[in-house]
């Protein structure tokens, strides 16, 4: 898997990545124990709408600048978010308002709705070979993963050295080194793209183009089951620690990561993996697995906490990752094969877009209900939202689901660039390619059924 980092600018790529997010890591711990201090036992509740105030950056912006993609160098785009992001940070430290804590987390993520869409659809114009680009996804699993794994682990050390409000610093200088790799490679120039409609088109073009492709379909449910169950870690683990077991606060950190460590597992066995099975083989399995883990954890937490309930909680945030890399790490492929390379931009902003505003819901969710009825409660509702996300991924993804499909434009003239080769039928010309919503294809067709033996 190590063999895709020859190529020098996906090199410089995923360090910055790497770099970027274990600043992350860092604010992602920072946050919670900022949150715990200025509200005590209510963190979870603060915490949740500061989330939730994220995703709306993540769901309002995404798609706008995606609009604008094609006009902006993608150097001078990921810079600048890079350097907004860090200024941000700095002032982090100084916050002693929960609503400050609400302004600057609007501002920082703002800047990272503009700065991952933008980064995630340069990866597979630099590495267009699919085995590549698959190992890829991998590498930007793992990446993923080390804001809950080594962050915390780094996070836990320095904790014990210094106080949390310098943890933000590490975030202010992991976004100056993603910046400065960024400035050290030169990076494909975007394609640009005419749409009827101008501006108002392109923002909504990403959306149209999941709500038309039955896999992407599936995949915006299948988010949804990922964000029941990582809203549970990333909101509830400080007060289920802290509060419930009653532990240092290092072991935050350590259940964090956890969560990270079965994430990487299953993103280091996925490149294999998928060379032999189908990405609908695995996701949607893993999906109902976030589901059964939520419902195991609300009938574990209901009763007084004993000498089992560490280890168990360490364990299912094991499992949680696993299943959550499992759904993620393919979905960069469901994407490239639905979409054409001008339109990979406005793909991957309506997947952040889209799959955030999952988030949207599940944050506040688990945070609400884990502060107004319970932890149990908390998890119960999760699990049911994460069942009912995964039954509609398997009724939405056709088990059926060729590359090329065969249809028919009965709204083109004969004579058409287009329809060269195609043979005529009743209602217009019919040929077979490989099929993706775009401006000649506008819903998805049919498929056709082939006879018996045939």
């Amino acid at each position: 898997m190590l063999a895709v980092l020859r190529n020098r600018t996906y090199r410089h790529l995923f360090a910055a990545q790497v770099i970027a997010l274990v600043g992350t890591g860092l604010a992602t711990v920072a946050l919670s124990l900022l949150a715990y201090d200025i509200a005590g036992s209510n963190a979870s509740a603060v915490l949740g709408t500061a989330l939730a105030i994220k995703m709306v950056a993540y769901v309002g912006i995404a798609p706008v600048v995606s609009a604008f993609a094609d006009r902006i160098p993608r150097r001078v785009l990921l810079v600048s978010m890079d350097l907004t992001r860090a200024g941000v940070a700095l002032a982090l430290p100084f916050v002693t308002q929960v609503w400050q804590v609400y302004v600057l987390i609007f501002l920082l993520q703002s800047a990272s709705a503009a700065f991952t869409p933008a980064f995630q659809a340069t990866i597979p114009e630099v590495l267009p070979a699919e085995r590549d680009y698959t190992q890829a996804l991998s590498m930007s699993r793992l990446a993923y993963d080390l804001e809950s794994l080594f962050s915390p682990a780094l996070a836990a050390g320095l904790l014990s050295l210094i106080t949390y409000n310098w943890l933000f610093a590490g975030t202010t200088v992991g976004f100056l080194g993603s910046a400065a790799l960024v400035v050290s490679v030169l990076l494909p120039k975007p394609e640009p793209v005419e749409r009827a409609g101008g501006v108002y088109a392109k923002a909504a073009f990403g959306t149209r183009l999941f709500l038309a492709t039955p896999r992407l379909r599936a995949l915006l449910a299948l988010d949804l089951a990922v964000a029941a169950g990582g809203a549970m870690v990333t909101v509830n683990t400080v007060v289920l620690v802290r509060d419930s077991l009653g532990r240092a606060a290092g072991d935050v950190s350590l259940a964090l990561g956890a969560y990270g460590a079965g994430s990487m597992t299953a993103a280091l066995l996925l490149p294999r993996v998928l060379d032999r099975a189908s990405e609908r083989a695995l996701m949607l399995p893993a999906a109902f697995t976030l589901a059964g883990v939520l419902a195991a954890l609300s009938l574990g937490t209901a009763p007084a906490p004993g000498a089992w309930s560490w280890p168990a909680l360490l364990s299912a945030w094991a499992l949680l990752g696993a299943a959550s890399s499992v759904v993620l790490t393919p979905a960069g492929r469901l994407l490239r094969r639905s979409a054409t390379t001008a339109d990979l931009p406005a793909a991957f902003a309506a997947q952040f877009s889209l799959s955030h505003s999952c988030w949207l819901l599940t944050y506040p969710l688990a945070g609400w209900l884990a502060a107004g009825a319970g932890l149990p409660v908390a998890a119960a509702a999760l699990a049911a939202l994460a069942l009912i996300a995964s039954a509609a991924a398997v009724r939405l993804w056709p088990r059926r689901d060729p590359a090329a499909l065969d249809h028919v434009h009965p709204e083109l003239p004969a004579d058409h660039p287009h329809l060269t080769g195609a043979g005529p039928t009743g209602d217009g010309r019919r040929h077979t390619h490989d099929y993706r919503i775009d401006q000649l294809h506008r819903c998805w067709p049919a498929v056709r059924q082939t006879p018996a033996g045939v």
